[in-house]
This record gives C-alpha cells, sequence and structure tokens, in this order.
C-alpha cells in the first residue's frame, strides 16, 4: 500500500494512536494527529519533531479534518462522532488501527483473534503461550498489551495472536482472522452502544472477512454468540462448560470437560487443567478457546498440554496476592462489570468465605445479580468509589455493608474483619476512572496495600 505523500488523520493519541502514527510515517504520509486533550499532555514530542502535527485541546466530535486522504481511528473514539462521519461521508475512507496495521502484515502471517465481554486478555494470552509452545513464534497483542501498528514495524512473525475489543473490530472491514473465537456476551459498553444487538453486531465483525478454509470458534452456551455464527462462511467449531452435551447444530466439533480437564472430542485430543493460574470455571472455557485456536493454527497435543501447564497467568485476573495469616488476598482488578464478578465467585470453592470489595465507576448494568449471587457466599461487602452509594443500597438488605470510600481504607477494613481460611476479594464490578488511571493501576494500588500489610 502506498502511502507516501498522503495526508492522514489519525483520531485519539493513546497507545494505538501513537503506534499508527509512527506506521504511518515510517511509509512517508504527512500525518496529524487529533486528541482532546492539549498538545503538551500527549507526549508526541518525538512524533512532532519528525514532522506529525499535533491537534490538542478541542472535542474531537467538533474537530474540522479538511478532507485527507484517509482517517484512522483509535479505539476509544466513536465512529460516530460528527468530525468522523463528515470524513466518511465526503468519500474519505475511515480505518481503525487494526485496519491500518494489518495491510503491512508479512504475506502467508496467520492471524489469531479472541474477543467476547470478558476473559478475551487472559485467552489471549494464554493462546500466545500455547503457540510459543508449539513453535509458532507469535506476536502477542492488539488490545492487550503491545498495538499491532507497532509490531508491523518489527522483525516478522509467522502467527499475530491478537486481542480485539468491540471498539476495534468496529473499524475493521477487510481483516481477515484465519482462526476467530467470540468467548462469551454480556452487558456492557452500553454508554457507547444502543443496545445488546448493536454491541453483538461489533463483535460479530471478527468473522467478516473469514473464508472457507478459516476457523471460528464460539461459546456454544451462549444464545448471544451462538447467533453470530449467521452468515459466517468458515468452518464451524465450540467449547461448553457442559459435560457431554450433544454437538450443537452447525458446529462441527466441540470442547468439553473431562474429570482433571477437558478434552477436544473431535480430534481425540484430552489435555490436563491443573495450572492454579487458570482456576475457576470460567478459565476452563478460557482453556477450551484458546486450545481450540491453538490446535487449528497447527499446536499439537504435547504443545497444548505444555503451554498450558507454564502459563502464568495475568496481573489482575484472579490474581492472588498474599496469604496472610491464613488469608487469602486476591486481586481481580480487571473485574470491571458485573458479569465478570459473577465468573469471579464462582472461582472460589463452595463454603469459601468472601469479603468482596467493590465499586467505582459504574458501567449502567444492575446489580441485582450479583446481589442474589452473593448470598451465602460472600460474608459482607466494602464499597469504594462513586457507585458505592447505589452498591450499599443494594446490598443493605441481604449482607453487611462498610462503607469505605476509598480502597486503602477497605483493605484496612477487611484486614480486621476476615479471618484464617477467608478471602479478600478485589472484584469492583466497576470501572475505575473515578479514583485511578485505569484498572491496572488499581490493581497495582491494591497490591501495594496488601503487601504492606503487617
Amino acid at each position: 500500500m502506498i502511502l507516501v505523500e498522503r495526508t492522514v488523520s489519525v483520531l485519539g493519541a493513546g497507545r494505538s494512536g501513537l503506534a499508527a502514527s509512527e506506521l504511518l510515517l515510517s511509509r512517508g504520509a504527512r500525518v496529524t494527529l487529533w486528541d482532546e486533550r492539549p498538545g503538551s499532555a500527549l507526549g508526541a514530542k518525538d512524533l512532532a519533531a519528525r514532522g506529525v502535527s499535533i491537534r490538542g485541546g478541542a472535542p474531537l466530535g467538533l474537530a474540522d479534518l479538511g478532507r485527507p486522504d484517509l482517517v484512522v481511528v483509535s479505539p476509544g473514539v466513536p465512529l460516530r462522532l460528527p468530525s468522523v462521519v463528515r470524513a466518511r461521508d465526503s468519500g474519505v475512507p475511515v480505518w481503525g488501527e487494526i485496519e491500518l496495521a494489518a495491510r503491512f502484515l508479512p504475506p502467508g502471517a496467520a492471524v489469531l483473534g479472541v474477543t467476547g465481554t470478558n476473559g478475551k486478555s487472559t485467552t489471549t494470552a494464554l493462546l500466545g503461550a500455547l503457540c510459543e509452545a508449539g513453535g509458532l513464534g507469535p506476536f502477542v497483542g492488539g488490545n492487550l498489551g503491545t498495538p499491532l501498528s507497532q509490531a508491523v514495524l518489527e522483525p516478522a512473525r509467522r502467527t499475530y495472536v491478537l486481542e480485539l475489543s468491540s471498539f476495534q473490530l468496529e473499524g475493521m472491514d477487510t481483516v481477515r482472522v484465519h482462526a476467530a473465537a467470540v468467548l462469551n456476551l454480556t452487558p456492557d459498553h452500553l454508554d457507547r452502544y444502543e443496545g445488546m444487538e448493536d454491541y453483538a453486531r461489533a463483535k460479530a465483525r471478527i468473522f467478516r472477512s473469514q473464508e472457507p478454509g478459516d476457523v471460528a470458534v464460539v461459546n456454544a452456551d451462549d444464545a448471544w454468540t451462538m447467533g453470530m455464527l449467521a452468515g459466517a462462511r468458515a468452518r464451524r467449531f465450540g467449547f461448553t462448560l457442559r459435560r457431554g452435551r450433544s454437538l450443537p447444530e452447525g458446529l462441527l466439533g466441540l470442547a468439553e470437560p473431562v474429570e482433571g480437564g477437558f478434552q477436544l472430542g473431535f480430534a481425540g485430543v484430552r489435555l490436563r487443567l491443573s495450572n492454579r493460574a487458570l482456576r475457576g470455571g470460567h478459565n476452563l472455557a478460557n482453556a477450551m478457546a484458546a486450545a481450540l485456536l491453538a490446535f487449528h493454527a497447527g499446536v499439537r497435543a504435547d504443545g497444548l498440554q505444555a503451554g498450558l501447564d507454564a502459563f502464568p497467568g495475568l496481573p489482575h485476573r484472579l490474581e492472588s496476592v498474599r496469604t496472610l495469616d491464613g488469608v487469602e488476598y486476591v486481586n481481580d482488578s480487571k473485574a470491571t462489570n458485573v458479569d465478570a464478578v459473577l465468573t469471579a465467585l464462582t472461582a472460589f470453592a463452595p463454603g469459601q468465605r468472601l469479603w468482596l470489595i467493590a465499586g467505582g465507576k459504574g458501567k449502567g448494568a444492575p446489580y441485582a445479580p450479583l446481589v442474589q449471587a452473593s448470598v451465602g457466599k460472600v460474608a459482607g461487602v466494602l464499597t469504594v468509589g462513586q457507585d458505592a452509594p447505589l452498591l450499599e443500597s443494594e446490598f443493605s438488605a441481604v449482607l453487611p455493608v462498610h462503607a469505605c470510600e476509598t480502597l486503602d481504607r477497605a483493605v484496612a477494613r477487611a484486614r480486621t474483619l476476615a479471618r484464617p481460611g477467608d478471602v479478600v476479594l478485589l472484584s469492583p464490578a466497576c470501572a475505575s476512572f473515578d479514583q485511578f488511571r485505569n484498572f491496572e493501576h488499581r490493581g497495582d494500588t491494591f497490591r501495594a496495600l496488601v503487601e504492606a500489610l503487617t
């Protein structure tokens, strides 16, 4: 693709926007980088010194982009912004960062993609570990870690393993994901989408450009993900948590639980799952999805098992921080919605008492299902952040609620409440942006507070 002397507007100066700008510069484009933050706050001095025009400090929706040859949109920038719509209506191509980067992938490279509401980061990282154990030498990134635009500036790989958010998928038109999985679909980002159908359409785009020889993997227990197969041209496989389930219509094969692990029944492959970093039924589902993709990418059974056994887990996803006086402290800061917390609760043994630290910037989903699931499992709720009053009003009728306001107070209070054998679980059900930069900052703060306990 020729970009020399083409004018390109990049909207959003986050990690993806900066990486896209670097890629465009390397191909000779004339780049303008737009962001709502002031130019001095963007960390783009090096780009500016190399000729990138920086436009900051004004709402992106009102920006006058002129008529560039191309607009590249970062994942956090909605495609429905008036400035983006005007550009598209005037005939300017509008691409997401993944769409741009994929056009520079090496010939013959395989793209493996994972999306879903919950579990996609763990599944992507695990898929990368399975591919590494199988000798495929993968790049692992996308929404997780390194942007694809940065990867294509580095030495070529045989395999590219990508976590793909719904925001990224919205900006993909021609990207062929050779083996793609949708893990689940539950209410999330409803502040950006018109409803679940709109959200599902965005997720289903992962199958959009697949060809008949490709592989589509779905959660056979989730009606939303099964519905995404309508019109898909790839070979279809599924995974289920229901042992002995019959093969759903339209699927060619199924991964299902067996004692001590799971099997790819269609291939006669049986795998152990004893790694503590993959505890809980949700991680069993993640492991089955990752194994299906890796198997179809060419990883043999011994590589799959080696990858499962060695996987270290990801920070902030049911991460065991410390056991102090018989109390385990677990960092699940990545649980930024109700469904993720519901999943976390099932990862602990029946009868184990939990002290749940929850709250932050809510996403509009009801908390009632979390209240119901907590009865008999959660000893008390310690609330923090913006949605603390709402959580207290929901929980107070059935469980003790301790209003802590901030995370440091919650950890200190939990230290006095928990007894040997209990678990103190940070699983907020909310975004972090009311008090923290992101969920990583929140999780790192929790870890530091716990490690400082005496």
